[in-house]
């Protein structure tokens, strides 16, 4: 009987943003947003979740070192240490929140995961206080 696991990869990585709506005056963008109508920036934490059943020869649902790698091309090289309102075309027209943040990343991710693991969760801190978790 094959069983079925989550394993995780955590990384942690910086960007910058603001949030605000160019439809809005700046007095209701400052009432909406508060300090995060202000240029600023998170040390995000990002942990991907995968599912799948262990390989019996490796014992490996996946290879960290793999899992690892497409976070860093397909993630960590497009949101680390950039200015997400500008440098990130998925964010055109949208607010450059957690919560968006967080399913841009599952896009990132998912297509490039082996066919033997499930992408199942995206969590994703932009401080020790705020978070989200998205599963697609």
């Amino acid at each position: 009987m094959n069983e079925e696991l989550l394993v995780s990869r955590r990384v942690i990585f910086s960007a910058a943003h603001r949030l605000h709506n160019p439809k809005w005056s700046e007095e209701k963008n400052k009432t909406m947003f508060h300090k995060c109508y202000n240029l600023h920036g998170h040390n995000y934490t990002l942990e991907v979740f995968v599912k799948g059943s262990p390989d019996p020869e490796t014992g490996f649902v996946i290879d960290f070192k793999d899992l690892d790698a497409i976070i860093d091309l397909h993630v960590l090289k497009k949101v680390d240490h950039v200015y997400l309102n500008d440098d990130v075309p998925e964010f055109n027209g949208k607010q450059t929140t957690v919560e968006n943040l967080a399913i841009i990343i599952w896009n990132y991710v998912h297509p490039h995961l082996p066919k033997i693991v499930t992408l199942a969760e995206v969590r994703l801190w932009e401080s020790e206080n705020n978070s989200t978790i998205y599963r697609g």
